[in-house]
């Protein structure tokens, strides 16, 4: 039997023909008379397609295989039973039989599973804990085929509606041998060997994402996986663990109440030296600094001021106070001029915002003490200094901030995290090392 199916225009086309009794879009039912026509001509030495065309049927439109299907079938029925084979017995002339008109109660049964249906999809959109795919519009929930199969086969569970299988997969909209095939042993063990795989994987992610206590994404945690426990993932696969088993990572909104300090009139604004080159391959040349603001214990806050070095990300010195007054700048800068770890680089300047505390005439006359040069960024642009900006983002994220509830425990906790920063956070950009393995690599290729 021919798989095309008929448009409406064909359709039409061919209902105009005397000789065509019924035609759907799936089949034709021909005449007795035709039927017996076909034979005699056949017999005579016509091939099938010459007494299609001959009788005004469009061979394009019915396609030579029903045709030939057709002309098959009729010679066969000839044979054994004469012209009574060619008579159509059916009641009808769609060439189905009519579906059996439906009792009150069988009705009152299906419009009951379809409710208990809806009802099942209803609380799983209350529990929230389902995948929102495919939706076009806001609020609009779009299930997947798997998730509709395992809904009907607690609906029928639940509510012992065994011989509704059919009938809640048409509502649905799935295929029954769909249903059938999910819920069959092979496909059942297949997906219990892999959920034991995912929940192995999961372990393992769960403990790169809680090492040292510190939140991670998922680049972080391919390379805590890779570095600290030898184990290669890709990446979709750690990400696709973390969305199955509502792993999340921190994330951070942008702050739209930041306000930048104006330059009174005595306060100087320097060149911007940078020019956003901020990796130069060289540790100790290019210098960072920013204050950020940090909520702690129940509406206090405390400021944090730091110098990072541009090349490798890495935490040189800071300086956390409850007031944020010149100080906390001028103590930050002596805390790295005290640090004889650090041999600053020839040529070597600290780059900062245009904020009040860096167009200090005390700020800059102490730089120009410790022999730094000093660089701007342009009025209002963040990006200038955009390595400073996306540290402390990030060291929101990594600190637990929110528990301390003295000044004192905020300090040690920022002192834990900006050493976890320093020497246990790798870095997706500095060839997955942490900032301390990244500087050594760089002094060692100097």
């Amino acid at each position: 039997m021919s798989k095309k199916l008929l448009s409406e225009k064909e359709i039409e086309l061919l209902a105009k023909n005397p000789y065509v009794k019924s035609v759907s879009p799936k089949g034709i039912t021909y005449s007795d008379e035709f039927k017996e026509l076909f034979i005699t001509q056949y017999d005579q030495g016509k091939f099938p397609r010459e007494i299609f065309e001959d009788c005004g049927f469009d061979i394009e439109v019915i396609g030579i295989v029903r045709i030939e299907s057709s002309g098959k079938r009729w010679r066969e029925a000839y044979r054994k039973h004469g012209v009574l084979g060619l008579r159509d017995t059916r009641s009808g002339n769609s060439g189905r039989p009519r579906e059996r008109e439906l009792s009150i109660e069988e009705k009152y049964a299906r419009l009951e599973a379809e409710n208990n249906l809806l009802k099942a999809e209803n609380e799983l959109f209350k529990k929230d804990t389902i995948r929102r795919k495919g939706a076009k519009k806001e609020g609009e929930v779009k299930l997947s085929a798997d998730q509709k199969y395992t809904l009907i086969h607690s609906v029928i569970e639940k509510y012992n509606l065994k011989g509704m299988v059919s009938h809640l997969c048409k509502t649905a909209g799935v295929s029954r041998q769909g249903y059938y095939n999910y819920f069959s042993a092979k496909q059942v063990e297949r997906r219990n060997d892999q959920e034991k795989k995912d929940e192995a994987l999961r372990n393992l992610v769960l403990k790169a994402y809680n090492f040292k206590n510190r939140k991670k994404g998922a680049r972080q945690i391919k390379m805590v996986l890779a570095g600290q426990f030898g184990v290669v993932f890709n990446l979709k696969r750690i990400r696709r663990i973390m969305k199955k088993y509502g792993i999340e990572s921190p994330f951070r909104r942008t702050n739209p109440y930041k306000r930048i300090m104006k330059a009174t009139q005595e306060h100087k604004v320097v060149p911007n030296l940078l020019n956003r080159e901020f990796k130069q391959g060289i540790p100790y040349k290019v210098l960072l600094t920013d204050i950020t603001y940090l909520y702690f214990g129940k509406g206090k806050r405390a400021y944090l001021s730091t110098i990072i070095d541009a090349s490798t990300n890495e935490v040189l010195a800071h300086q956390l106070s409850d007031r944020v007054t010149l100080d906390i700048a001028t103590d930050t800068l002596k805390k790295l001029k005290r640090n004889r770890r650090i041999k600053l680089a020839k040529g070597a300047y600290i780059h900062s915002d245009q904020g009040g505390h860096y167009t200090s005439p005390i700020y800059q006359k102490l730089v120009k003490k410790f022999k730094l040069g000093q660089s701007m960024s342009r009025r209002g642009n963040c990006w200038d200094n955009a390595p400073q900006e996306s540290f402390f983002g990030h060291f929101k994220d990594l600190a637990d901030i929110k528990s301390c509830e003295t000044l004192e425990e905020l300090k040690q906790e920022v002192k834990a995290a900006i050493h976890y920063y320093n020497h246990n956070r790798y870095q997706w950009n500095m060839k997955k090392m942490t900032p301390v393995e990244y500087r050594d690599h760089l002094l060692k290729v100097a």
